[in-house]
């Protein structure tokens, strides 16, 4: 008989150890803040010919900040991103968008990528990068 006022104490403390875990977890998730949705997308030519304008175009959203600004970056190679150009900043709810006529002068090959950041207020000093494409490739000829 006392092994089993003990095995039902153990069994008690148990349960109340998981109950004690569950409600724990349940705390902790509800407090977990949620991850914002959003999307950035890119548009290059596959192919261009050394000498001649192409158009590089870039839209994207996140409901992550008041405002967003997409800007598109560009490489050469291996080198460093530089900015090409930025889209007008506009409300969350709109999508923001950039376009870039690139004139190719060499033959190679060039990346752009486009970036959107998230800002506080339309003349915010200090974006958030918030999402970033992957690479768009153009071979020139």
């Amino acid at each position: 008989m006392t092994r089993t006022k003990k095995m039902g104490m153990m069994t008690r403390g148990g349960r109340a150890a998981v109950i004690g875990a569950l409600g724990l977890a349940s705390v902790t998730l509800a407090a977990a803040p949620a991850f914002a949705k959003g999307s950035v997308d890119i548009t290059a030519p596959h192919t261009a010919h050394a000498g001649k304008t192409f158009t590089v175009t870039a839209h994207g959203d996140d409901d992550a900040a008041s405002y967003l600004r997409i800007c598109l970056e560009g490489r050469s190679g291996r080198q460093a991103w530089h900015r090409v150009t930025c889209g007008a900043v506009v409300d969350t709810g709109t999508e923001a968008r950039a376009t870039a006529h690139v004139k190719a002068a060499h033959r190679g090959v060039l990346e752009y990528r486009a970036v959107v950041y998230g800002l506080t207020s339309p003349n915010d000093r200090h974006p958030v990068r918030e999402r970033t494409s992957g690479p768009a490739t153009v071979h020139v000829r």
